[in-house]
């Protein structure tokens, strides 16, 4: 008779965002995880954190952070880049009995050691930008590293409306990035600061070409989080996974945009709306 070793594994992910962004994170972990069930909480009524005070942030993250731990999660994953820089000790220390992981950190490491020349920029929004947090993390892991912050608010719009490909796009992408990877001297590392920017990516590619390496913070957390579960015996050993949203504001056009952005979703998905 089989039995589970450890009741945790049963339980979801839970991951956070302001908005839609943060799907790219639960897709990446869907990617690498594809037995564990995952909890998305969109704090759509709060979008976005990017331009709000460190002091706000901190306050609309523990609520998420609550509210997710309230449902009964083994994991809390922070799928905003801002909230990873401002929140991330708080929730910690608010959630002292369960493994908090946030992006900054996890894309700060891949970028470190994807860069050749050490010149690295950071697309991100204002919010993290000021915070400097990027910056500070690659120059942890790597000393020598240049890096550059470019406050890119344009691009979570264009992701929230889909318009992440043609001419709109690239031209926002020449406007932040071109003169950055341009000539003797030009980055050769771009770090997604944003868990909106990847779904920018064929844009960046068509206007940047295909020598900057593109650091995923996503796919870097996903890697993280996995490496933690198994740490813990906490994977989940069978199952189908699963992806359960939530919303704190408009459920039916946060399904839309998901559904359309996120077609493995299988159409126009359910949406749960919470008053947080």
């Amino acid at each position: 008779m089989n039995t589970v070793e450890n009741p945790a594994e049963t339980l979801p992910i839970g991951v956070f965002d302001s908005g839609i962004g943060g799907l790219t994170v639960a897709a990446a972990l869907r990617r690498r995880l594809p037995s564990e069930a995952l909890l998305y909480l969109g704090d759509i009524a709060r979008l976005p954190y990017g331009t709000k005070s460190p002091a706000t942030v901190i306050r609309y993250a523990l609520k998420a952070g609550e509210f997710l731990a309230g449902r009964g999660i083994k994991m809390l994953v922070v799928a905003c880049n801002t909230a990873s820089a401002h929140a991330l000790e708080a929730l910690q220390a608010t959630h002292p009995g369960l493994p908090v992981l946030g992006v900054v950190e996890a894309g700060a490491q891949a970028a470190a050691r994807s860069s050749v020349s050490g010149r690295i920029v950071v697309a991100a929004t204002e919010g993290t930008c000021r915070s400097g947090a990027f910056a500070h993390a690659i120059v942890a892991h790597r000393p020598d590293a240049q890096v550059i912050q470019v406050p890119c608010p344009m691009f979570v719009a264009l992701a929230e409306e889909g318009l992440t490909e043609g001419p709109i796009a690239e031209d926002m992408v020449r406007h932040y990035l071109g003169e950055h990877f341009l000539g003797p001297q030009a980055a050769d590392c771009l770090v997604l600061g944003c868990t909106h920017f990847p779904l920018l990516a064929n844009a960046l590619h068509k206007v940047l070409g295909p020598a900057p390496v593109l650091v995923d913070c996503a796919e870097a957390v996903a890697a993280q989080a996995e490496e933690e579960l198994a740490g813990r015996r906490m994977a989940a050993s069978a199952g189908a996974g699963g992806l359960s949203l939530v919303a704190t504001d408009a459920p039916d056009r946060f399904a839309r945009i998901a559904g359309r952005l996120f077609p493995g979703l299988g159409g126009i998905p359910q949406v749960e709306l919470a008053n947080l």
